[in-house]
């Protein structure tokens, strides 16, 4: 064995005591750290030749980049939509690197792993309240979940024609309807070979909405004359948190025929509260959905799921199935995760899910999602009554989406984001609205509260204040 290897092998313990003691440290004091920092220009050395073993690359570490870290997970980092990881879910997390296991087959040879995936999508789809007739699987992110889903709806595309798209590629053109789509779809429709731009837009509903006009929709399903297609839904849109009607959706998903998606990434989660719930009302009769767990459910990157209905499992199989590598065993005898999603390799990613949900339970995730619309809505009060300030769209859930009220100051919305996130006590991104640029505050992390308000007001008023100087 190598000297340094085995070195660290004898000190391990030693070695992820001062890993726990320096992490602990970081993830107690997180509302302290920079949300924001300036890039550093490091000096490359390229790969030593002997090594310098595990502790003093630890040190290595902490001069060249410990201190230009921000703090994505913290409670004031309000851009895109980031959670930050449960006290649980980083005890999952180090178990799942520690066991490094990968997730394939529930036969008697195989490990425990695919019976703990299994057992976390049941404890989701308890959590959200959806039936268990989905079929499940944990996947890397939003991205690849609505990939999974849709992968699976194009090959159901096929089968209406009499196609096999997964042996033979697509031949013919593939029917989608889509409102306010996220751009992950539209990324996974380019991956799929379906096209990005092979979307028929559906109107949306009047009243400041991005959830579709349910009376367009079906005026461009005739106009398909009784065509299949995919429909891309949503469950809390970008900007506004909209959700499209699903009930309305399900009584023309039982006239027409139809692969109904919904991506849910971080709206999904208002079912996990009985005063928002009724958002989502319907949605189990979706064919496929989306969920991205490092955002709501608080667990770390690199963790989404997807939820198929299982009377589809034959074309999850024909999509995904490894048909020419017979040692790992027939897909139609033995259940294999291999052969029913895109990745062969991958982590134990559903541990820390696990260790989370089975930790703090419904009630745990009720109070972080209602707590998390609570503070949007503390942010949505200072800004109605600012007169510098106003929102674009109504916050209906989680997202605070806002612009500076004098519209011959749009100029100036790159200068006052810059001015806000400079301090790095806050960060928020840029957006745009309608045609109008703007700026938006997303809240799922699970420490935020009222203090952390106190400080994001205090900034938007530096950051106006300086902004209007220059």
């Amino acid at each position: 064995m190598n000297k340094l290897l085995e070195e660290d092998f004898n000190n391990f313990d030693q070695l992820l005591q001062k890993v726990a003691i320096q992490g602990t440290a970081y993830f107690k004091n997180i509302d302290t750290e920079k949300t924001t920092l300036p890039v550093l220009n490091t000096i490359y050395e390229g790969l030593n030749k002997e090594g310098i073993g595990g502790l003093n690359t630890l040190k290595l570490f902490n001069k060249k980049f410990k201190d230009t870290i921000v703090a994505s997970s913290g409670p004031r980092y309000l851009g895109y939509v980031v959670g930050g990881s449960t006290p649980a879910a980083v005890i999952g997390d180090w178990l799942t690197t520690i066991y490094d296991q990968n997730p394939q087959t529930t036969s008697a040879q195989g490990d425990v792993s695919v019976q703990i995936e299994q057992e976390t999508i049941k404890l989701l789809l308890d959590l959200f309240a959806l039936p268990h007739n989905f079929l499940g699987g944990f996947v890397s992110g939003a991205t690849m979940s609505n990939f999974t889903c849709l992968a699976v709806a194009r090959q159901w595309f096929g089968k209406q024609k009499g196609k096999d798209f997964a042996k033979n590629g697509i031949s013919i053109p593939i029917n989608i309807l889509s409102a306010v789509p996220h751009s992950s779809a539209i990324k996974s429709l380019s991956m799929l070979g379906i096209g990005s731009t092979n979307v028929s837009k559906i109107k949306v509903e009047e009243g400041n909405r991005e959830s579709i006009d349910i009376n367009d929709l079906e005026q461009k399903i005739k106009a398909l004359d009784n065509q299949p297609f995919i429909l891309i839904s949503s469950a809390g849109t970008v900007n506004s948190a909209d959700f499209d009607n699903f009930e309305a959706i399900n009584t023309l998903h039982k006239k027409y025929n139809f692969w109904w998606h919904i991506d849910g990434a971080f709206g999904a989660f208002a079912g996990c509260s009985p005063k928002y719930k009724h958002l989502v009302k319907g949605w189990e009769n979706a064919d496929s959905i989306t969920i991205d767990c490092h955002k709501w459910l608080n667990v770390p990157y690199d963790s989404a799921v997807f939820f198929i209905k299982e009377k589809l499992n034959l074309l999850q199989l024909q999509t995904f199935q490894n048909s020419n590598a017979p040692y790992l065993g027939d897909p139609l005898e033995n259940f294999n995760y291999l052969n029913f999603l895109p990745e062969n390799s991958r982590r134990l990613r559903a541990l820390p899910a696990w260790f989370s949900l089975v930790a703090y339970g419904i009630d745990g995730y009720k109070d972080i999602v209602e707590n998390s619309v609570k503070m949007a809505q503390m942010l949505d009060e200072y800004i109605t009554q600012n007169n510098e300030l106003i929102l674009l769209t109504p916050t209906r859930l989680n997202n605070v989406c806002f612009s500076l009220k004098d519209k011959n100051k749009q100029d100036k919305i790159p200068l006052f984001i810059t001015e806000l996130n400079k301090e790095g006590k806050v960060y928020m991104t840029p957006t745009v609205y309608r045609n109008t640029k703007g700026v938006r505050a997303s809240f799922v992390n699970w420490r935020t509260n009222k203090k952390d308000i106190t400080v994001v007001i205090t900034e938007i008023e530096r950051a106006l204040k300086t902004t209007y100087q220059h």
